[in-house]
């Protein structure tokens, strides 16, 4: 049973509840409490943010060392081999975390899937295949996963989700090059994407925050 996410909603009206939600998916490593720091400096009141945790699993290119991770990574350069039992084990539990916002009243059109490296590369995968039309997704410093099954996967609902990708032109850990290639397939693809890049290495911003928060603002509609 995975750990219980962390949830972020403030509002003016005590008794209000939440009518759009951004899942947050934070990187290798971490644990869902990577990204209150930046949830906090968004300053979006009325939307419900739900910050999950990894399960801690061995990690191959870490030399087998056990931590937080949604998947096996075996490498991040183009054709490294992927773990796809990993990354379809995620999906379903992302998709889990969709249906219990549903549950509480948050339609799909307003639901943002948002992810950090191995966070937005899960994000990616996963909204481009539901069969609902999500608000969005916000990939930053990214990739998209298992590439080649993506044309056969992909769902009508949601070629036209906004995409958001961010990426530092200094990111040591994954190439800017790397996630180029990413983005110029789903551009291939038919997908729309705000693409921004920033003098950042594998981090965030004060800039990207303030692209994240424009971003959320106009397709959440809040």
């Amino acid at each position: 049973m995975p750990d219980v996410p962390v949830e972020i909603f403030s509002s003016t009206n005590l008794n209000a509840s939440a009518e759009a939600s951004v899942i947050w998916l934070h990187g290798l490593g971490a644990d869902g409490n990577d990204f209150v720091p930046i949830i906090e400096m968004l300053d979006l009141p009325n939307i419900r943010f739900v910050l999950p945790h990894a399960p801690y699993r061995k990690v191959t290119i870490n030399n087998g060392y056990e931590m937080r991770a949604w998947y096996d990574l075996f490498g991040l350069t183009i054709g490294s081999k992927e773990d796809e039992s990993g990354i379809h084990e995620t999906q379903m539990y992302i998709e889990s975390l969709i249906a219990q916002e549903i549950k509480q009243g948050v339609a799909y059109n307003k639901i943002v899937l948002a992810g950090f490296s191995q966070g937005g590369a899960m994000a990616l995968h996963t909204a481009l295949r539901q069969k609902q039309a999500l608000a969005g997704v916000l990939a930053l410093s990214a990739y998209l996963p298992l590439k080649s099954s993506l044309k056969a996967e992909k769902t009508s609902a949601n070629q036209n989700a906004p995409i958001f990708m961010a990426h530092g032109i200094y990111d040591e850990v994954i190439s800017l090059a790397t996630c180029i290639v990413s983005r110029d397939i789903l551009q291939a693809e038919g997908y729309q994407i705000e693409w921004h890049q920033y003098p950042m290495a594998h981090s965030v911003c004060m800039d990207e925050i303030n692209d994240i928060r424009a971003f959320l603002l106009d397709v959440l509609d809040v």
